[in-house]
């Protein structure tokens, strides 16, 4: 679970540090107030996109700390990123240059690896991805998340590209000879740029560590030769005087027993002392003053940014694009030759294309079948007499695609009587917040923490109490995230906090507390739209509430 959040400098926060318990955590504010920053912040550091634009005015940068335990951590994660403790840190910074930096329980890792492991620990629904819901498009893609076959599906996607691949080389075999000439030449051109600078894979990363310490090496060498001095080389050193103060601990030692520990602990100081100062030695002595040497270091890490540029964003890109080049040139240079092997191959790819995605429909099918009955078993409790729910499946053969040859589209009756129709024609916004919350819960039952950001949307009454009971059994075992404007779904929480703004002439300022007792009471109060005082019927309204929850 999420056990702790630091957010500084990140929009209108300051400096905020969050502490978080399993269950149901609910945020509950007035409009405006800075609720879905926290959960922004939250998808930030797990690799999420940043905006310079997002840093709050003043700062030169934002970061993220977000440290969870990792209990529910899957093994290989662990072992990739070497992860050993009970919790762990991810950790992330952009600044005003657009500069990203990340780190995963301290250790340098990319921002899409901090992607990599947000994904196995939390599942996000935003504020406007209910709407992702009305496309078929993304239809297909739950349910594949629901089936679990993702070896399928990559082999599909696999087989797709193999076939492209050839598809294209045929291309290229059968064009002009003035269009083979001028593709050949941009492709030579292309690739004689990048093998000019000849990057490798490490490079960028060496430079980035290697260039402040180069820039500043005058300094960085006056201040390492200043502390080694003071260390080592000065008669009265600090390596001398521990020495000599070891020796006479060690003769008082040979007096007073009870002093043999502290002459020990001494001695150890000391060694460490000394190895500081071969370390510190070796570094100044390391230390390269050449004007030259920082010119050309500059001028490489130049190129390579314009290389990263055209054919990035990351070196890696680069050297993918190089050798999708030489493979374009020989294609091009031998294509004719080749015309009738490569139909053959064609044709044959484009069967094993067909054959896979034959199996995969099937297990589609299949698929949606379990689907349908689960979300309709989720889902009736929502406020729901006579729902019914499903997911179609259709195979086209002449529109085989990375994906295989599948349109699903997912179609809902909520009322009796009414027919099955595409959830794009017939849900309201209320409808299809409680059916997304249907399958959230569906899709991730091994996630251990899930954030929703207003999944009440479009909905109240006796309908937000049941989804506030939905949200508080889905927490159940596992770690919620919730904001929300809904006093039924706030009362269900077992933890709240309160969200304010505050502005001034020169800032603005998000506070969040945690609430408890009488403050929790006159929050729900709030949200009910009345008056927080003790005697008024909102607060009693609230406190009808809050028992209902069995929160008192």
């Amino acid at each position: 679970m999420l056990s702790r959040l630091r957010v500084q400098n990140f929009a209108i926060i300051s400096d905020l540090t969050l502490d978080f318990a399993p269950g149901l955590n609910v945020f509950s504010g007035e409009t405006g107030a800075g609720k879905s920053i926290v959960i922004e912040a939250l998808g930030f550091a797990l690799g999420a996109r940043g905006d310079v634009s997002v840093i709050k005015d003043g700062a030169d940068k934002m970061c993220v700390t977000a440290t969870f335990s990792s209990d529910m951590l899957p093994e290989d994660l662990r072992k990739e990123f070497q992860i050993a403790g009970d919790v762990f840190t991810l950790k992330r910074e952009l600044d005003k240059k657009g500069k990203n930096k990340a780190w995963a329980d301290g250790r340098a890792v990319t921002v899409s690896a901090l992607a990599k492991i947000g994904r196995a620990l939390v599942d996000f629904h935003g504020q406007h991805e209910h709407q992702s819901l009305l496309h078929p498009s993304v239809h297909l893609l739950l349910l594949d998340k629901f089936a679990k076959h993702d070896t399928l599906v990559k082999q599909v996607e696999n087989a797709y590209r193999q076939v492209q691949a050839v598809q294209a080389k045929l291309d290229s075999a059968r064009l002009s000879a003035q269009e083979k000439e001028q593709l050949l030449d941009m492709s030579r051109y292309q690739l004689q740029e990048i093998e000019a600078v000849n990057p490798s894979a490490e490079e960028d990363a060496q430079l980035e560590q290697t260039l402040p310490k180069m820039k500043h090496a005058g300094r960085l060498l006056e201040m390492a030769s200043e502390a080694y001095h003071e260390l080592y080389d000065a008669e009265d050193s600090a390596t001398a005087r521990a020495g000599k103060a070891a020796r006479e601990l060690e003769s008082m030692a040979e007096l007073d027993e009870n002093l043999s520990a502290l002459a020990a602990d001494l001695n150890n100081a000391l060694v460490t002392l000394e190895d500081v100062a071969d370390t510190l030695g070796s570094y100044k002595d390391d230390i390269n003053l050449e004007p030259d040497a920082l010119d050309k270091m500059l001028e490489r890490h130049e190129k390579i940014k314009r290389l990263k540029a055209k054919y990035g964003p990351e070196i890696g890109d680069v050297l993918k694009t190089a050798d999708e080049l030489r493979e374009r040139i020989n294609n091009l240079q031998n294509s004719a030759e080749h015309e009738q092997e490569l139909l053959a191959e064609l044709e044959k790819g484009k069967k094993a294309l067909l054959k896979l995605a034959a199996a995969l429909h099937e297990k589609r099918f299949t698929a949606a079948q379990k689907l349908s009955a689960l979300l309709t078993e989720q889902i009736r409790p929502l406020g729901f007499n006579a729902v019914r729910f499903s997911a179609a499946v259709e195979m086209d053969e002449e529109n085989l695609g990375p994906t295989g040859a599948d349109k699903v589209e997912f179609l809902f009756s909520p009322n009796p009587g009414q027919a099955l129709r595409p959830l794009k024609n017939i849900a309201s916004g209320g409808e299809i917040s409680r059916v997304m919350l249907g399958l959230k819960t569906v899709l991730a039952p091994t996630v251990p923490v899930m954030v929703f950001d207003e999944v009440d949307a479009g909905i109240g009454g006796e309908t937000g109490w049941l989804v506030g009971e939905k949200l508080h059994q889905a927490a159940q075992g596992r770690q919620v995230l919730c904001v929300t404007h809904l006093a039924q779904v706030a009362a269900q929480a077992d933890h709240n906090f309160h969200v304010t703004k505050k502005a001034d002439k020169n800032s603005t300022e998000v506070t969040i507390m945690p609430l408890q007792g009488e403050n929790l009471t006159a929050e729900i109060a709030r949200m009910l739209g009345g008056n927080a005082d003790k005697n008024s019927a909102a607060f009693s309204h609230a406190e009808e509430l809050l028992k209902n929850a069995k929160r008192f």
